[in-house]
């Protein structure tokens, strides 16, 4: 199953991408894991994107497609994959699509989880992390059992700066200028799947599995 995953930042991305790549026993590949480890490796790749990233610019298009299809040679992705922040925009879209050309192989399905934006407002403004061991809440939906404090380690928690109001409404936008134009892109290929991502992690997941087998029956 060779799987890409849409969605605004706060979508749940991350969380569905793991119990499918589990549920279907592929790997659940993160665009944000492959740069930490060409930084943190000093691969020629990374050492390309660290110059661009050093500058405050943004990495160009054909160094993240390459390390991509790097990724996608390693043994583990032969028998499929669920692909998370890849493709961005267009040009990547068009260039993951040569990459599996080359490899006689195809999408098998685009997921694309649908949030209002309010609700992506709400959600990520809302989060709370642990700077000491990590663990995540929601002023809403996850609160800790005493206000501001950490329930396992008892430290103070802070909201990161991703997470600040005028953040996340600069990279809502950068999502919807670059990234948004994707599911055009891939209704016009007859594989996007749309999911309502304002219910229960549970129940999108369960939606995701149901339409992927509908497909494949």
């Amino acid at each position: 199953m060779n799987l890409v995953l849409l969605g605004a930042p706060g979508a749940g991305k991350g969380t569905q991408a793991k119990y499918i790549a589990e549920y279907y026993h592929i790997p659940h590949i993160s665009t944000g894991d492959i740069f930490r480890r060409h930084l943190s490796e000093g691969t020629p790749l990374g050492q390309q994107a660290r110059t661009y990233m050093a500058e405050g610019k943004l990495v160009p298009d054909d160094i993240t497609d390459a390390m991509v299809d790097e990724r996608l040679r390693l043994p583990d992705a032969i028998r499929g994959f669920i692909l998370d922040g890849f493709p961005r925009n267009v040009n990547q879209g068009t260039a993951l699509e040569v990459m599996l050309a080359d490899r006689e192989r195809h999408l098998d399905a685009v997921i694309y989880i649908n949030v209002p934006r309010d609700v992506l407002i709400e959600r990520l403004v809302g989060r709370r992390v642990c700077p000491q061991c990590g663990a995540t809440y929601h002023v809403r939906f996850d609160p800790p059992k005493v206000d501001g404090i950490c329930n396992v380690c008892r430290s103070s928690l802070v909201q990161r700066p991703d997470d600040r109001l005028e953040t996340v409404a600069t990279r809502l936008s950068v999502y919807s200028e670059e990234t948004a134009p994707l599911t055009a892109f891939y209704q016009e290929r007859g594989n996007l799947l749309e999911i309502d991502g304002t219910k229960s992690v549970q129940s999108v997941y369960e939606a995701i599995i149901q339409r992927l087998g509908a497909r494949h029956d």
